[in-house]
């Protein structure tokens, strides 16, 4: 996917839901993947016409695994005039060698958006921008109605009271396989992630479920979006930001 495509679909989500203000310091969280790498390549890009001006910081909460070297993310961050920050933990520790959690990703991400946040503050940021595709929103949804009996998804703009932060999502309208269409036609230095539970958990096994739906029922994942996009789900819904629907006036 090019450049253009991709930001047409970023500033489609920024406006329905009314992501980026005038004057706002945003954080990306960058975890080295291709989602992260993507959404602060694109908002960077987008700063220079985008009618709201704002700042940009990349953050990066190191989990302390062995073999991820964020070099070429400093680079890129350099390249294109971000300030880099990278957080340096023993998350990966806690969790795998004291802890032994057999459910490890929960306390790991829990713990890792504490520190996330911790820097969004102390960098002066009121925004954090997360790199949550299209795909994870299909996929968040269904995790919880199949493994928790609930109707929820994360929303595409969260206010954290408690920190005073604005969490945004701007790639929710980008399907995974053109973020990585567009992270390797822009060469974009991702990171291989060294957790242990990489690709051994059950957000893989909702993948592959998705993924035969999808072979058995048209137009599958665009239908479940939408239908989250039409619910009731806190959050997903543009009047909640005073905008008017798309295709309604």
């Amino acid at each position: 996917m090019k450049m253009q495509q991709i930001l047409s679909l970023v500033r489609r989500a920024v406006q329905d839901y009314n992501m980026i203000d005038e004057g706002d310091r945003i954080a990306v969280g960058i975890s080295g993947g291709k989602d992260s790498l993507t959404l602060l390549t694109a908002l960077k890009a987008m700063q220079r016409f985008y009618p709201k001006k704002y700042e940009l910081e990349a953050i990066t909460v190191s989990l302390g695994f062995k073999g991820m070297d964020f070099t070429p993310v400093q680079k890129l961050c350099d390249d294109i005039g971000v300030n880099y920050t990278i957080v340096e933990t023993d998350i990966g520790q806690i969790v795998f060698d004291e802890r032994k959690e057999q459910n490890p990703c929960a306390l790991c991400s829990k713990m890792r958006k504490g520190a996330l946040n911790t820097k969004v503050e102390e960098l002066g940021c009121n925004k954090i921008a997360l790199g949550h595709n299209k795909d994870d929103v299909i996929e968040t949804f269904l995790m919880a109605l199949l493994y928790e009996g609930r109707i929820h998804c994360f929303s595409p703009y969260t206010y954290l009271s408690k920190r005073k932060i604005t969490a945004i999502r701007p790639l929710i309208y980008v399907p995974e396989r053109d973020v990585k269409g567009f992270a390797n036609k822009e060469k974009l230095p991702v990171v291989k992630n060294q957790c242990k539970a990489d690709g051994n958990t059950v957000r893989e096994d909702i993948k592959k479920m998705i993924r035969a739906l999808s072979l058995k029922y048209d137009h599958f994942e665009d239908r479940t979006f939408n239908a989250i996009k039409r619910s009731y789900l806190e959050g997903w819904r543009a009047e909640e930001y005073g905008l008017p629907q798309r295709g309604k006036k």
